[in-house]
């Protein structure tokens, strides 16, 4: 048996139909850009985010840059990040101008220790932006309590994890300010790259509306030195038709996930991911733990199994990061979920047939 890592053909294969009276209504319109389909998606992203306003742009990492520029962080200012994560976060930091501040996880959650922020604030901190990696909710309660207590924005990178929850609270709407990704792979993808803002805040919406489209609110009038990073029609009209399966999806990741976890337990060396109390995950991707890693991950192609390791490469080891100076080992726990994880195929529509094969080929290997 062959079990893909993903299947994007038979998750959009589901909305092929839909997809196509899409694309016909948009075609028909003649409008493709900043028309009704983004007005509606926003709209109903902005409603189901439980946010008052959402704002489509071109992808994750420019809702990230965009909601650091509107927050005013630029040269000279420090934004707190996870040390594990991937590198979108960094980036779009570094885009700014502003210094990346890295704080470690906890290894049971993969996301970002609360209990280690603190320590790494000084005078130039402006912002802490929390990760929801993997699909799991952050601490987010602790963190927006940090924030509150020295003065700090918070942006969330919820580019994984939509509709999860903090203490009954979905991610991507406790922050200030919030970028999220709509890549194909993620949860709810698009048919190329889109993302988008979440915010509570009228201005800091009106702001992002304006850099998005050259700084500019009427055409041929900049404000302000603006960007290009509009989410077309085409995409906001297809993330319509699957924003409204996007919970039914989730609830199929979360049974895969829970399946394995009831298939794993005990098995080798394997460590199964784990949620910080009163959190959930809307399991983007089920990833485990084991020193075997590499020699699983072989096994596991060799037997029609496909794996992805997220990410074996750390920011603080890349080198685009060489100019920060860090050590390899300045960061031991990132290291070593990097060095042991492994993500194992979870998708909506993913067979029990094919759950159960991979749990069996994975004890077949410890065996």
């Amino acid at each position: 048996m062959n079990v893909p890592f993903l299947d994007l053909k038979k998750i959009n294969k589901a909305y092929e139909l839909g997809l196509q009276e899409k694309l016909k209504s948009v075609i028909d319109s003649g409008w493709f850009i900043m028309g009704s389909q983004l007005l509606e998606f926003e709209k109903n992203y902005a409603t189901f985010n439980t946010t008052n306003y959402c704002v489509g742009v071109g992808n994750g990492l420019d809702a990230l840059i965009l909601s650091l520029k509107v927050l005013g962080i630029g040269e000279g200012d420090e934004v707190i990040v996870p040390s594990n994560t991937y590198i979108a976060s960094w980036l779009a930091v570094s885009y700014v101008g502003a210094k990346v501040i890295p704080v470690e996880p906890k290894l049971e959650t993969y996301n970002i220790n609360p209990s280690l922020i603190e320590e790494k604030i000084t005078s130039k901190t402006k912002a802490i932006m929390p990760v929801n990696l993997y699909g799991q909710a952050c601490e987010l309660d602790k963190i927006m309590g940090i924030a509150d207590k020295y003065n700090l924005f918070v942006v969330e990178d919820n580019a994984q994890a939509q509709g999860a929850y903090c203490k009954g609270k979905l991610t991507g709407s406790f922050g200030h300010i919030n970028g999220t990704s709509f890549y194909p792979g993620k949860n709810m993808g698009a048919l190329g790259d889109a993302g988008a803002i979440t915010t509570n805040h009228e201005e800091l919406a009106k702001q992002v509306k304006t850099l998005r489209n050259y700084g500019s609110q009427e055409k041929y009038y900049n404000e302000v030195k603006g960007f290009n990073s509009r989410l077309d029609e085409l995409q906001a009209a297809f993330l319509d038709l699957k924003l409204k399966n996007l919970q039914a999806e989730n609830n199929q990741r979360i049974a895969i996930a829970n399946n394995y976890m009831q298939q794993l337990k005990n098995v080798g060396d394997i460590i199964l991911p784990a949620l910080a109390e009163n959190c959930s995950s809307n399991y983007h991707l089920f990833v485990i733990r084991t020193e075997k890693r590499n020699e699983l991950q072989k096994f596991l192609h060799e037997k029609g199994v496909g794996t992805v390791i997220h990410y074996p490469v750390p920011p603080h080891k890349q080198k685009a990061y060489a100019d920060l100076n860090f050590n390899a080992s300045d960061f031991p726990i990132a290291n070593l979920i990097a060095d042991t994880c492994l993500s194992l195929p979870i998708f909506p529509g993913m067979e029990n047939e094919q759950i159960d094969y991979v749990c069996n080929t994975i004890k077949s290997y410890y065996a």
